[in-house]
């Protein structure tokens, strides 16, 4: 007769150990979102209150639309790498945030941790418009005014890589294309 204690010890065990795993994946699945009370088209000045630890980086990354990565924070863990979030700013406004992982320590290139973020990605947005080229990956979604996309780049393994980006959604009319 099997004994009664430790079967109701073991079953106890296996629901505090799934009961962890649920808080573990909801904390994961959280970590993806944009900082609390982060949000684009906030200022400078309103980032730093609700961010105080960020830091001006000292040579702005320059994208098209007079966007500068001007602020950075501190590095957060997403789906096993250490992703490094900087903040663009064009016209006094937030309009981009950028964590970027590098990924060439991983034996995949960062696969693991891109199929990971467009799981979440499909949670928090539904379905994905997607491309897959040799070397690389991407993943992208639309969510009221943001544009959402994770890119996995591992054609060069020195340089593998995985981007998640919130940015602002700009709508062209046609004929501007």
């Amino acid at each position: 007769m099997p004994n009664v204690r430790f079967i109701a010890s073991l079953t106890s065990f296996f629901r505090a150990l799934a009961a962890s795993a649920a808080l573990l994946a909801a904390g994961a699945l959280h970590a993806q979102a944009l900082p609390a009370g982060v949000h684009l088209g906030m200022s400078a000045e309103e980032l730093r209150a609700v961010l105080p630890a960020a830091e001006r980086v000292q040579r702005p990354q320059r994208l098209s639309g007079g966007l500068a990565g001007s602020w950075r924070a501190a590095p957060v863990e997403m789906a096993g790498l250490l992703f490094e979030p900087t903040f663009f700013f064009a016209a006094s406004e937030l309009r981009r945030v950028e964590y970027v992982a590098t990924a060439q320590a991983t034996p995949d290139n960062g696969a693991a941790a891109f199929a990971a973020l467009v799981r979440w990605g499909r949670g928090a947005f539904g379905n994905e418009l997607a491309s897959h080229d040799p070397g690389s990956a991407y993943a992208a979604w639309v969510s009221n005014d943001t544009d959402v996309y994770v890119q996995q780049q591992a054609g060069d393994p020195r340089r593998a890589s995985v981007r998640l980006v919130y940015k602002a959604r700009q709508l062209r009319d046609g004929s501007e294309l």
